[in-house]
């Protein structure tokens, strides 16, 4: 996906039951992947007028939304059959894990209808995505 800010909206949703630290967790690498495998989503670095280096940021806001569970899972089934909307689910399996190589062998076990998610992050167009996360309320 090439994300354009103009027509694009992404955002972060947390399961309302997840403590704050596996929260910030989940949002952290969330935003990662995003930064890894969504072109453009990132803008250039930045300098101050003294010539500090300010790395490049997002080039949109980045909401991060509370939601149960179960909504977590009908977004994922949504957002999973739209080709415009970009989905990256986070599950209780990679956040329990202690190495990437415990991930791959657990997840790889595993249907995916049997995977509880933590979080999930979506892009999409921008009403779309307000659509499905417009009446969720931010994390606090």
């Amino acid at each position: 996906m090439k994300f354009d800010a103009s027509q694009h909206r992404c955002t972060i949703i947390i399961d309302k039951d997840l403590p704050a630290g596996l929260a910030i967790n989940a949002a952290s690498v969330i935003g990662i992947s995003f930064g890894r495998t969504v072109e453009n989503i990132v803008g250039p670095d930045m300098q101050s007028v003294d010539k500090a280096n300010y790395p490049g940021v997002i080039y949109a806001p980045l909401p991060v939304l509370l939601a149960s569970g179960d909504y977590l899972s009908q977004l994922q089934h949504h957002a999973k059959d739209d080709e415009e909307i970009y989905l990256m689910p986070f599950s209780a399996l990679a956040q329990s894990c202690k190495t990437y190589e415990e991930y791959g062998e657990r997840i790889s076990s595993v249907n995916s209808e049997n995977i509880e998610l933590v979080a999930i992050g979506l892009i999409g167009p921008k009403k779309k995505i307000t659509k499905l996360t417009g009446n969720l309320p931010l994390y606090r």
